[in-house]
């Protein structure tokens, strides 16, 4: 697991992209790869814990998919 920021999030299409060193050019999130309770949705400039992998195909022009998105709390920026 990496750390990551948040570069954009959609909610109404429950997709964002985020950012970290191990994933140039940004890394593919879903909202179901998100661990919260209740509502699944980040912000721009959030600080995330981010599990990856490389898909095979690109995903919406992304190289990497997240797997596992830990929000942290209380941590933007």
């Amino acid at each position: 697991m990496v750390t990551a920021i948040v570069r954009e999030w959609h909610d109404e299409e429950g997709r964002g992209v985020l950012d970290c060193p191990e994933t140039p050019g940004g890394c593919w999130g879903w909202y179901a790869a998100i661990e919260m309770e209740g509502f699944r949705s980040l912000e721009a400039g959030q600080q995330v814990t981010l599990e990856w992998k490389v898909p095979g195909f690109k995903q919406d022009g992304y190289d990497y998919r997240a797997v596992r998105i830990v929000p942290r709390t209380g941590h933007k920026g």
